[in-house]
């Protein structure tokens, strides 16, 4: 069925909001009922933990049971899991240096290598970077993937995503530097969104997005979602994939420039279910599309909602928004 011919919002409100451990305020709006093929028609937003300044990244980690996420002022990773909650996993995370200086300077997004490899968006250090220590016992001890563009310094790298050919995606908008646009260290002119071949080069595949930020493949990875948090043009892109890695056909995917000015949030993370929905975090919170830009529906986390991670067999849903970590039981068929 099309949102045109929906003539009726279903709000599905939380149930059991007296439990602690549910977001009272949260929410999910239903455009579309083939949203319940993957969201409960009972809806609990749980929150995992709180008291944060700014969560981002989330990452599942399956051999270890847990969640990671960054904390981005503090400059640090924390862990989650089941039995024990939250605690340290490692400090420092996106800047190493002794200097003070001020701004977002932790580590922003997380992923995984085809080794096992935790790498890292490091905001501070200006660098896509590769932890050299295993997920198991963490340390503070990184490798350069990226740190320059045409022998100028990047911005900031934010978000990142590996092609299965080995190629690593990744977007360079001005956030971790400490006064963003005005800063005086900021090298380049643009902000870009590149990848690192398997050679090491790195090359700059647009530099069109004001602030490109969330970055996901379609599941065959044959187009890429780009997000541009910009409050002045507040989109989702997508582009083809042409057979040399780079893009093409760019177009915008969704818009929701308008909806900044009355709801929290701007275009942020993106993950993919393997269905081809993209979960994007915007305003209002994550909202979920179809490959074709339909309008499924947004979990609604009243607050400014910056990413989202699914477990391993896509039966959860974590969410980092604003101090909080949250969570969604999805369905699996």
């Amino acid at each position: 069925m099309k949102t045109s011919l929906i003539t009726v919002v279903l709000l599905l409100i939380l149930s059991e909001c007296y439990s602690q451990n549910l977001k009272k305020d949260a929410y999910v709006v239903m455009n579309s009922p083939e949203l319940l093929e993957i969201i409960p028609d009972v809806v609990k937003v749980e929150i995992l933990a709180e008291g944060f300044e700014w969560t981002e990244g989330p990452l599942w980690l399956e051999n270890q049971n847990k969640l990671i996420f960054s904390d981005i002022p503090k400059n640090a990773i924390y862990e989650w899991t089941e039995k024990e909650g939250v605690k340290l996993y490692l400090k420092p995370a996106g800047y190493t240096s002794e200097k003070k200086r001020g701004g977002q300077t932790g580590s922003n997004g997380l992923l995984l290598n085809s080794k096992n490899d935790l790498i890292l968006c490091q905001h501070g250090d200006r660098r896509m970077a590769k932890m050299n220590a295993k997920l198991s016992n963490p340390k503070a001890v990184f490798e350069t993937l990226s740190g320059n563009y045409q022998g100028k310094k990047l911005n900031s790298p934010n978000d990142a995503v590996y092609h299965k050919n080995g190629e690593l995606y990744f977007t360079d908008p001005p956030y971790g530097l400490e006064f963003r646009m005005e800063d005086s260290s900021k090298e380049l002119d643009f902000q870009g969104v590149y990848k690192i071949d398997k050679s090491g080069n790195t090359i700059l595949l647009t530099d069109e997005l004001t602030r490109p930020n969330g970055i996901a493949f379609s599941p065959d990875q044959s187009k890429l979602y780009v997000a541009n948090s910009d409050p002045g043009k507040a989109i989702w892109m997508v582009y083809d994939l042409t057979k040399n890695g780079l893009l093409e056909n760019g177009k915008i995917f969704f818009d929701v420039t308008d909806r900044t000015k009355t709801q929290k949030g701007l275009p942020d993370g993106i993950k993919v279910h393997p269905n081809g929905w993209i979960f994007a975090t915007g305003p209002g919170g994550v909202l979920i599309f179809t490959p074709e830009g339909e309008h499924l529906g947004t979990i609604g986390t009243n607050e400014a909602t910056a990413n989202c991670a699914f477990n391993s067999d896509y039966s959860e849903l974590f969410i980092t928004a604003d101090d909080y970590l949250l969570r969604i039981k999805l369905i699996v068929e």
